[in-house]
Order: C-alpha cells, then structure tokens, then sequence
C-alpha cells in the first residue's frame, strides 16, 4: 500500500514539473531597453554661410531597463 501511494505522488510530483516546464510556462525576458524616435531624419532649410542651425532629436527609452547611447556619428 505504502508503494502504491509512493508511486501515485511520484507520478504527480513528476506530472507537475513537467507541465510547469514544457507547456507554455510564461518564462520573464529581461529587462530591456527600448528605443523610440519621433524623427530620424531632418532637411535644414537654406541658410546663409556660417550661420550656425541645430535641431533636437527626441528620443525616448520606452523599455523596462536604462537605456545607454554611445558612438554617436553625424552624418
């Protein structure tokens, strides 16, 4: 009797582990982060030579983790 019942918990024990692992258990990414920009090209208009123009590019991190820009090139 006592192995019948051994048997019957390790069978569930084992049925448990094995649904929790294998079938659509929801596995957490990590934390990432998640770039987002408004705008990734502007025109300048015409300007006279020597005139300084700038323009602010938004971006905002839209994920769950910091988001860190390096290497920043101009075209």
């Amino acid at each position: 009797m006592k192995l019948k019942l051994f048997f019957i918990f390790f069978a569930a024990v084992c049925i448990m582990s094995f649904n929790s692992s294998a079938f659509g258990a929801s596995k957490q990414t990590p934390p990432s982060p998640s770039v987002f920009v408004s705008e990734s090209r502007y025109t300048f208009p015409t300007v006279i030579d020597g005139t300084e123009v700038t323009h602010d590019f938004i971006l905002q991190n839209q994920g769950d983790a910091p988001l860190v820009i390096e290497k920043v090139k101009t075209g």
